[in-house]
């Protein structure tokens, strides 16, 4: 479980280039407001808006979720955290990145891995998580972030939305049975469920895109759970022909965000290897292709390059 100390809000990054020139009180110095002004209780910020997160963050904890259209692990994590943050009642407030468009906050909050997940307090960094996490993980975690909130004397709140005059969203859509027990085992951590339930959505509508979607992000995170990252480097680079171990640290790379990495590890292996070994290489890259999206630039350089090799 993460340990959220006092000592968590000294230097674990560097925002100084996102705050505004003017100096600020330091957390914990004076009354905080009763509430603050935000959006909503989730909302988008950016480089050029960031400023204002960080003013918010000394009146109410924030929650920052660094994520990517791409990246299959952030979208299973993001509603969870939004469930969570929606049932504290406005006393945490979840501000979305997305880290492809807004590349001065990846590097401030050093974003090598994503889904990543950082805490404000009084302006200042705690990290939290990186990684798609249970649910009750996620309730732990901001838990703790709420009690050093509460040490340095941030405890404001945002009034929620949804009183008399607010417009409401329409309610979504249930999900589809099969879907709801997918997401269920996600959340719980049984990835071999969750692939179940997909493989038998597909099997009664293969043209179940959701369900195809959601496959392929279930067998990525279940093949990587619990595997030791500088373990599976050292192995593929003490055999760079061995297949499966090049496949395990593509697996790492695209989970991590590294997805240039991943397409040309594997398109350079595939480039050293007969036609009759390159099968494993290609069905993986196709894999990630569904993943990433098709119109993704590094999936239409990634393609151009396997149909040179195969063709």
């Amino acid at each position: 479980m993460t340990d959220l100390s006092p000592a968590a809000l000294r230097g674990a990054v560097d925002l100084s280039s996102l705050r505004q020139a003017a100096a600020r009180p330091t957390p914990g110095t004076g009354a905080p407001p009763a509430s603050a002004s935000a959006p909503s209780l989730v909302f988008d910020a950016t480089d050029d808006t960031f400023a204002q997160v960080l003013e918010l963050s000394r009146t109410v904890p924030v929650v920052v979720d660094l994520w990517a259209d791409w990246c299959g692990p952030c979208k299973q994590l993001s509603p969870v955290i939004e469930k969570v943050v929606t049932e504290l009642d406005g006393r945490v407030v979840l501000v979305k990145v997305d880290v492809d468009a807004n590349p001065q906050l990846a590097q401030a909050f050093r974003a090598q891995s994503i889904p990543m997940v950082v805490g404000l307090v009084g302006g200042q960094p705690v990290p939290l998580f990186t990684g798609a996490v249970p649910e009750q993980q996620v309730r732990e975690v901001l838990g703790q972030l709420l009690q050093l909130a509460a040490q340095h004397g941030v405890t404001g709140t945002v009034p929620r939305e949804d009183g008399d005059g607010a417009e409401t969203e329409p309610a979504e859509a249930p999900l589809p049975p099969l879907h709801a027990e997918a997401f269920a085992a996600i959340e719980e951590g049984d990835y071999a469920r969750a692939i179940a339930a997909y493989e038998k959505a597909l099997a009664e509508n293969p043209r179940d895109a959701d369900a195809q979607a959601g496959l392929g992000q279930v067998r990525l995170l279940d093949r990587v759970q619990g595997v030791d990252l500088a373990e599976a480097r050292s192995a593929a680079a003490a055999n760079p022909s061995d297949v499966p171990a090049a496949l395990l640290v593509a697996d790492l790379d695209v989970t991590g965000g590294h997805v240039d990495d991943a397409f040309e590890r594997l398109l350079d292996l595939m480039a050293a290897l007969p036609d009759a070994e390159r099968g494993p290489l290609r069905e993986r890259l196709l894999e990630y292709f569904g993943l990433v999206g098709d119109t993704d630039p590094r999936v239409l350089r990634a393609r151009g390059r396997l149909a040179s090799l195969l063709f």
